[in-house]
């Protein structure tokens, strides 16, 4: 638990598609302005890094689509971010509707914890940067397959025949990398994740490095073939500009605050609907 002193100012990032996120962001506002906290509501995201600039905390409400289009604005101003999920239960936005409700009261007065997640920054041959918290994907266009040489640091690490890779965070193995088959990381582990993405030779798996290292990316073929995003969306348009430089951003942390009974297995075991309950029953002849 830490203890921020009262908030001042809060943040509500709406994903007005969602029903009831408009009514909840409404009803929390009230009860923060009821307690002396300023409060603002927007439903544009990704945010304007301005509008979250100065805030003691931005709660989002609506899953963890929405929470990522406040990464880039909430981590350059190192505000902490609260995520609301609508629906099932989220890896990123891990409080319910009532419980946000019930204890809103208590995280007005600063009374939270929070995480703090590592960010991606891939950076173009023409200078042009990108962050992601979950990764940075670089596919192909078309059904046909791409040839990728991925350098970490000085040494040639593989040349991928493949529909693509997958360069991913702690934060982001549950997503894009999970189900190419790479591996499931615990959110604190100090890691980059390069998974390919149905590889032409079948040995080609996942490979965990140590987040320190910093990769360059060439492509083998017409760069016009090939589509880089930024967790889900399109970065460095039709023709990126290689080689790509992917590395943790150094300088920015993802503050993400979270229930204080979270439990990452618990919302593996939940997300991914591990039962664990099959009964074993020996063979006899």
């Amino acid at each position: 638990m830490q203890a921020m002193g009262r908030l001042k100012n809060i943040l509500f990032v709406v994903n007005s598609t969602k029903d009831g996120a408009g009514e909840l962001a409404t009803r929390l506002s009230r009860i923060a302005e009821s307690a002396g906290t300023g409060t603002e509501i927007t439903s544009t995201f990704p945010v304007d890094p301005a509008l979250i600039r100065g805030r003691d905390l931005c709660v989002v409400v609506g899953g963890d689509g929405t929470l990522l289009g406040v990464v880039d604005a909430a981590s350059r101003w190192k505000v902490a971010v609260m995520g609301v999920n609508l629906g099932r239960l989220g890896f990123m936005a891990s409080f319910s509707p009532e419980e946000i409700t019930d204890h809103f009261s208590h995280f007005l007065k600063g009374e939270f914890s929070h995480r703090d997640l590592t960010i991606l920054e891939c950076r173009s041959g023409e200078g042009e940067t990108a962050l992601a918290l979950n990764d940075i994907v670089i596919k192909a266009r078309s059904s046909r397959l791409i040839r990728l040489e991925v350098h970490c640091e000085e040494e040639h690490m593989n040349t991928y025949h493949a529909d693509g890779v997958i360069f991913s965070t702690p934060t982001g193995s549950t997503a894009y990398n999970l189900s190419a088959g790479g591996p499931i990381v615990h959110p604190s582990a100090k890691v980059v994740v390069t998974t390919p993405i149905n590889p032409h030779t079948l040995s080609n798996r996942a490979i965990v490095l140590d987040d320190s290292h910093k990769l360059t990316v060439h492509v083998l073929g017409d760069p016009s073939d090939v589509q880089v995003s930024a967790d889900g969306r399109e970065i460095f348009g039709s023709v990126p500009d290689f080689p790509l430089q992917i590395n943790v951003a150094g300088d920015r942390l993802f503050r993400l605050v979270q229930p204080d009974e979270y439990s990452h297995y618990f919302v593996l075991r939940n997300k991914l609907r591990w039962t664990g309950d099959a009964v074993f029953t020996p063979h006899t002849s």
